[in-house]
This record gives structure tokens, sequence and C-alpha cells, in this order.
């Protein structure tokens, strides 16, 4: 099934989800005050990870059918390993990382751990990590050909990941980003059969964009983890070692540096970062 199929498969499924699920994250214990201070259902993220399921579902019962392949290939299992795993831990991370003491930034999350104690974002370092190297050896058999090209991708994954949940700071913010870096995925691969699989997690989040520019919903790590998680494995799936090293460097130093810099003073600061953050939003940052 071709990239653009997909995508648009993901975009209908992530609609159709989002309006079944919305009224059960109507609820209380999902609100959180957004950047104005607005409350805003958070976790609509987990509509990503539900399409995916609905997607793949809806693969096997055309595949028993005699329409289209049966079986789960790697790649499509591998993304849909990340979909759920960081799913599931960006929503613990949503509904309990706000109790009081919790420990903030990645250096925190490490210090609690080291003194014994699990935070939310240090349950999502390191499941996520151990998710991200399951992923990528259950996807790519290249990345089990020896210990260190499975921790590099395991590695790009995780941080991939992590990045999108640092970029959910804004309305839209980490979707807009995601598009555009799915697109420049697609675009360097010339849609490589591989990539498909992320192909309807974007898409997916692409549904709930509009709603989330309108401060109608949050994707939350929920969301953001799975969208930075699966592009990440794009990545691992469709680009050579070398191209993976690159973004894994890239990736890389853009964590360390959200411990020192603001990357919403930074898009503030960038007049062309600043206009297409505000793109569409309802109410743009100054």
């Amino acid at each position: 099934m071709s990239v653009f199929v997909t995508f648009a498969i993901g975009f209908l499924g992530g609609r159709l989800v989002w309006v079944l699920v919305r009224p059960t994250l109507a609820h209380t214990m999902f609100e959180r005050a957004n950047y104005r201070g607005v409350p805003v259902p958070v976790a609509a993220g987990i509509s990503v990870p539900l399409t995916l399921f609905l997607v793949e579902g809806g693969r096997a019962v055309a595949g028993a059918a005699g329409v289209g392949d049966a079986g789960l290939s790697p790649a499509r299992a591998g993304v849909l390993l990340v979909a759920a795993g960081f799913g599931m831990v960006g929503l613990f991370d949503d509904l309990a990382g706000s109790v009081p003491d919790a420990s903030r930034g990645f250096r925190g999350h490490v210090l609690a751990l080291l003194r014994g104690r699990l935070t939310t974002g240090g349950a999502k370092l390191v499941g996520g990590l151990a998710l991200a190297a399951a992923a990528v050896a259950t996807a790519s058999p290249d990345s089990s050909s020896s210990l260190g090209r499975l921790a590099a991708d395991a590695a790009l994954v995780a941080l991939a990941a992590n990045l999108g949940n640092l970029l959910d700071r804004g309305p839209g913010r980490a979707t807009k980003c995601s598009l555009v870096a799915f697109v420049a995925l697609a675009v360097a691969t010339r849609s490589a059969y591989a990539v498909a699989p992320v192909a309807a997690v974007v898409g997916a989040a692409a549904a709930l964009l509009l709603d989330d520019l309108h401060e109608r919903l949050m994707l939350g790590d929920t969301g953001a983890n799975v969208l930075g998680g699966a592009l990440g494995l794009g990545v691992v799936l469709a680009c050579a070692p070398g191209i993976r090293l690159v973004v894994l460097v890239a990736v890389a130093v853009l964590n360390v540096l959200s411990e020192v810099v603001s990357f919403s003073r930074v898009i503030a600061a960038v007049p062309p970062l600043r206009a297409l953050d505000n793109l569409g939003r309802l109410h743009p940052s100054p």
C-alpha cells in the first residue's frame, strides 16, 4: 500500500477514533492547564495508537478475506510495537507525571533513579530504551547484526520519541514538526515501502491537528512520544547506516540542548519558525 494511501487511511481512522474517545477524555481526570492556563483534555494522542490498532486489525481481516497481505510484516510489527509501548508509558506520564515532587528533565529523572525512585519520566527513559531495542530488532534485521548497531538504532528511536515530547509545548507544534519530518523522510527515500507503516501514525496525528490548534485537546506524551518514536523507526527502516548515525547525532544534540535552552524561546525569536508555529493557531503567540 502506498505512503499516500496509508496516510489517508490513518487520517480518516484518526478522525473516527477521536470522535469516539472524545467524550471519555472530557472527564476531569484528563484535564490539564495548557500554555495559557486553560484546562484542556490531555492524552488525546491516545487516538494515534488506537488508530494504528484499527488499521492493522482491518488489514488482518482483509487479508483473511483474500484482499491484500494476510501477515504482519516486520516493519509494520515494529511500528505497532512502538505505538503501543510509547503510548502506554506516555499515558502513564500524562496521568501521573504531575504529582507533587515530580522530577523534571533528563537529569532529574536519572538522579531520582539513582536514589531508588522511578519517576514517570524515568519509566519512559528506561522503558523507552528497552522498547526501542525490541522494536528495531523486530523491524530491521540489519539492526540486529551487531550489538553496536542495535544500540545506535535503539538510541535513535528512543531519543526521537523524547524529542517529540519536548516539541509538544504549544498547540499543534509536535504534529507540524512531525509532518515536516515525515515529508522530508518520504522525499529523501522516494516514498520507500518501509516508510508506509509510519504514514498511518502521522496521518492519525494530522487528524487531530485542527482541534489541537484550536486548543480543544493536547496530544500529551501519549501522542507525542508515539509520533517521535515512529519517525525514528522510519529512519531506521528506510535509511542507510551512515544516514542513521547522522540523524542519531542530531536528535541527541537536540535532546541535550533542551536541558539548557527553551525551544519555545528559540522559535519565538526566529521569525520564520514563529510564523510556522503560529500558523492556524486560535491564539497566536506574540
